[in-house]
């Protein structure tokens, strides 16, 4: 019996849906819309249509968008100043660098520079901290939105076995926390994992965030199990695959994410999700806490 699809389509849709709702409730009240600064450095044409799809969900839900694209051959100081200008603007809540960056640019070192109640992305150091010590306040938005995913289909996550293939600062790493942080018994795959295949075999919840099309095979699938798959590939075909084989995977799968219209979805959705965030608790509220004590 064919798993069940785990659509982030719908789902996302409704988020922005509750957004656009709380956006227009606080311009009626007089208030400013929340804002999003994003930076796009380069012509990268995935990193263009991933910026477009941010600035048109922003659109939707009536939050102010900003769109700064800057030349390739942009230096490093530049690139500062701009975030530090953004920083201290006050109808800015979020920032958001695209990535890549070109190789010249110090890309850890951009992210650091943003302010933590800026980093809608969830990428800063203080943030991850937060995350790691339980206690979150801006969480990278991948991760968070797969949580939101499996929460909205009853799924119980306290006890799973979850297997986690892909470390990377983006997505791996932080999905580790997430998962650390909802009572699942978490490991984590990688380039030096010896045996891949067995590995997996004993996850109740894989979370597939590799890069590579079909590294995952779908007999390798624990029957029963929920795969979610953040892999985004586009073959020479112009086909977009996730890192799971998908039809063979959702034969053993109670729930599978397809690709696209999984993940992605729910990322777009949890930046939003997070600049409203900042707008309201991190910033509304210390602006009043500050006027209350002047």
């Amino acid at each position: 019996m064919s798993g069940m699809i785990l659509s982030g389509t719908a789902l996302a849709a409704k988020i922005r849906q509750d957004l656009a709702i709380r956006v227009q409730q606080l311009i009626q009240q007089g208030k400013r819309p929340p804002g999003l600064a994003v930076i796009l450095v380069g012509n990268d044409p995935a990193s263009r249509l991933y910026v477009g799809k941010k600035y048109q969900a922003c659109q939707e839900v009536g939050m102010l968008s900003q769109s700064h694209h800057l030349n390739s051959d942009i230096t490093q100081d530049e690139l500062v100043k701009l975030i530090n200008k953004l920083n201290d603007d006050p109808e800015i809540d979020g920032i958001l660098v695209q990535f890549p960056l070109p190789p010249h640019l110090d890309s850890q070192a951009i992210v650091e520079h943003i302010h933590p109640t800026k980093d809608v992305d969830g990428f800063h150091p203080y943030n991850i901290g937060r995350l790691a010590q339980k206690c979150p306040i801006l969480r990278p938005c991948t991760p968070r939105g797969i949580i939101t995913l499996l929460c909205s289909i009853g799924q119980e996550l306290k006890g799973l076995n979850a297997t986690v293939v892909g470390t990377s600062n983006v997505v791996g790493r932080p999905m580790i926390l997430e998962l650390l942080m909802a009572g699942c018994t978490v490991t984590a795959c990688h380039r030096q994992t010896r045996d891949l295949a067995a590995t997996i075999a004993t996850a109740d919840l894989l979370i597939a965030a590799a890069g590579q099309p079909g590294l995952i095979k779908g007999s390798w699938i624990k029957p029963g199990a929920i795969v979610v798959d953040v892999g985004i590939n586009r073959m020479d075909n112009g086909q977009i695959v996730g890192d799971v084989e998908f039809e063979a995977a959702r034969k053993n799968a109670s729930w599978i994410t397809p690709v696209p219209g999984g993940v992605g979805p729910m990322t777009v959705a949890t930046l939003l999700t997070n600049t409203l965030y900042a707008y309201e608790e991190l910033h509304l509220r210390r602006q009043y806490i500050a006027s209350r004590n002047s």
